[in-house]
């Protein structure tokens, strides 16, 4: 029996929600388990259509809701003049300068995994912000100022 293309997007519907701290919960419960969790961070995409998904291959994925924006900079270190961060999926990377910026009420973001957006957590921007003067971060050997985006 083969399934209609409307059965097949309710099955897609997962109950799983990723929440603006970087926790993934399905249908009320926090997911706790490690390797759900890391299995989670690794098929998270998104579709042509802007729809956040759970994807293993192009037919084989589930959606799932994200509050926001789906990494958070959890911590920040300096390496010398170079930012590392750790994010959310507990991987470390170091800060993509260029997209560092604040949206509206002064909420700094960058972009990590080069596509995904993440929000910088309080402790990892006071980390950021002892090289940060007249809105402008030094780090890796030039200044790179920190606009305000819609």
């Amino acid at each position: 029996m083969q399934l209609s293309d409307a059965e097949i997007e309710k099955l897609r519907q997962s109950g799983i929600r990723l929440d603006a701290d970087g926790h993934f919960w399905h249908e009320g419960a926090q997911v706790t388990h490690h390797g759900l969790r890391a299995a989670f961070w690794r098929w998270l995409d998104r579709n042509p259509d802007g729809r956040w998904v759970l994807r293993l291959d192009d037919k084989r994925f589930v959606y799932l809701d994200v509050d926001g924006a789906p990494f958070v900079v959890r911590s920040a270190r300096w390496e010398g003049d170079r930012a590392m961060m750790r994010l959310s999926d507990d991987s470390d990377e170091e800060l993509d300068y260029a997209t560092l910026h604040l949206r509206a009420g002064g909420l700094p973001h960058c972009v990590v995994k080069q596509r995904f957006d993440a929000k910088v957590s309080t402790l990892a921007w006071n980390t950021l912000a002892e090289r940060i003067e007249d809105g402008t971060l030094r780090a890796a050997g030039q200044s790179w100022p920190i606009p305000t985006r819609a």
